[in-house]
């Protein structure tokens, strides 16, 4: 008996004591190597779309209809609210960290997504030319909030403006408030 109560303590010292916090430097060090290296596939695979700047243009329209949502007109989340609040993260595509993958791990993302980061996969939606030419834009991204923000943030910035002014005003018909900024 004396070994359960014990066992019971120390669970529940564990389960009161133990968080999830940021990961150290050390920590995503080594969780980037093993993504880069060992979970990520397509490492080895060759882009068979040479590059172009029409490819790229074909690349950019296919990531402004099926990316912008998450990362953004450009890539780097520029307009996206939630982008930065997410765990983790919405990757800026523009960092080292996603450059340094090789364009078939870039396509191994797409097709397949990352579980459990938000990021979904692509394959049976895009053909696989149509990620090859997504990978082309990704290499060669436009300038950080050249593009602006993606219309439905703008869109929904908008909306939320003229209901907080309606409510100010006293119009009946404005829906309320609801949200934390």
């Amino acid at each position: 008996m004396m070994k359960f109560h014990a066992l019971a303590a120390l669970a529940i010292v564990a389960m009161c004591g133990c968080k999830a916090g940021t990961p150290s430097k050390p920590e995503n060090a080594v969780m980037n190597g093993a993504k880069h290296e060992v979970t990520i596939g397509g490492k080895d695979v060759k882009n068979p779309i040479a590059y172009t700047p029409d490819a790229a243009k074909e690349g950019g329209e296919h990531f402004q209809h099926h990316c912008q949502i998450c990362h953004g007109l450009d890539g780097q989340n520029t307009g996206v609210p939630f982008a930065t609040k997410m765990d983790p993260p919405v990757a800026d595509l523009s960092v080292k960290d996603v450059q340094d993958y090789t364009d078939g791990q870039l396509k191994w993302i797409i097709e397949n997504g990352i579980k459990p980061s938000g990021m979904p996969g692509w394959k049976g939606i895009l053909e696989d030319e149509e990620m090859w030419n997504i990978v082309h834009y990704i290499r060669h991204l436009p300038a950080k909030g050249s593009l602006g923000a993606p219309d439905i943030f703008k869109e929904e910035a908008e909306e939320h403006e003229h209901m907080k002014g309606a409510a100010a005003h006293g119009y009946h018909d404005a829906k309320p408030h609801t949200h934390k900024h």
